[in-house]
């Protein structure tokens, strides 16, 4: 009955958590040392790192991005040599610069020149090139002077007065001429892409370059020692004297054939690039007409010459309007 007896609602009987018990628990120690995993010894170390000659390849993608920014800094330096050239024309800083001449020569330089400022970065190799060539050509022009004179000393023919005589009017005269009428125009050519200093170019470029192939072949009492009169001077040489002259001679027709070479590799690389610019005859015809009608000297000119006219038709109708007033006054 004592299953009775019990209440069934009462709590049910709990630990009495402030009863002290006997038994104690040990006091478990944490570890002092730092939170953090040691590594494992399993696996082994990686080899170390070894720099090695072949590197490997770039990306696909990235030789487009390097051509792409050569391109960028092309334009960037083409954009920077145009606005030094559009302030150098506003305040019109520009300094004649050539020929470099000492500042206490009386005489002061005639043009102005800077690769760097005046011409496009892809066209300033060829440019200096064809500076090249004309500083080439003028000093052949001052070693054939001095073959020239050695050839009249010693008195090899009777025309080499003639050919030392030549030879300095050649120096003299074709130096300036060269620079003028074929260096300039393809200067100012590539500087401004104009086709008429294109043709200009190249019609001076093609005479001075048979002019060359001539002085190659020295022609004698023509101004030049080449191929022709070396040997005739080495056949008739009775010195060791005459034999020397007449091998510079041979040498100097060398040097002329070899800058005939050069001239004929020049044209035709100036040529490409021409076609390439879009020039045409039909744009230097324009620009020749737009340069004679803009040119100061001819507007001047063609002012006076219409005032003349104009003064004289004014004349001739004052002049007849009297006459036929006093034939009237005749009459009457």
């Amino acid at each position: 009955m004592t299953d009775f007896d019990s209440n069934p609602f009462a709590d049910p009987e709990a630990a009495n958590p402030f009863q002290t018990n006997s038994k104690t628990t040990p006091v478990v120690s944490l570890p002092t040392e730092p939170a953090v995993m040691k590594p494992t010894t399993d696996q082994p170390p990686p080899p170390p790192y070894s720099v090695s000659a072949a590197q490997p390849a770039p990306p696909p993608g990235q030789e487009d991005i390097l051509r792409r920014q050569e391109e960028l800094e092309r334009k960037a330096a083409e954009l920077q040599r145009r606005e030094q050239q559009m302030q150098a024309t506003q305040y019109n800083t520009r300094v004649n610069n050539w020929p470099p001449l000492p500042s206490f020569c009386p005489v002061k330089p005639c043009f102005y020149q800077d690769f760097s400022v005046d011409i496009p970065l892809e066209f300033q190799r060829t440019v200096k090139m064809g500076y090249f060539i004309w500083i080439l050509y003028v000093l052949f022009l001052f070693l054939n002077l001095i073959v020239s004179l050695s050839y009249l000393a010693v008195g090899s023919g009777g025309n080499s007065g003639i050919t030392f005589g030549l030879s300095i009017l050649f120096f003299v005269l074709w130096t300036p001429c060269s620079f003028i009428c074929w260096y300039r125009p393809m200067y100012k050519a590539f500087r401004s892409d104009s086709s008429f200093n294109f043709f200009m170019f190249f019609f001076i470029f093609a005479a001075q370059f048979l002019c060359t192939v001539v002085q190659a072949i020295g022609v004698d009492q023509w101004g030049s020692s080449g191929w022709i009169n070396g040997l005739e001077v080495i056949g008739a040489a009775t010195t060791p004297g005459h034999t020397a002259v007449g091998v510079m001679m041979l040498i100097m027709g060398l040097l002329f054939s070899l800058l005939a070479v050069l001239m004929v590799f020049y044209i035709k690389k100036v040529h490409s690039l021409y076609r390439r610019t879009g020039a045409s005859f039909e744009k230097a015809q324009q620009e020749f007409a737009h340069g004679v009608v803009t040119n100061p000297s001819v507007q001047n000119a063609a002012r006076d010459a219409g005032k003349a006219a104009a003064t004289g038709a004014a004349d001739a109708a004052v002049s007849g309007a009297m006459s036929s007033v006093s034939q009237q006054n005749n009459r009457m």
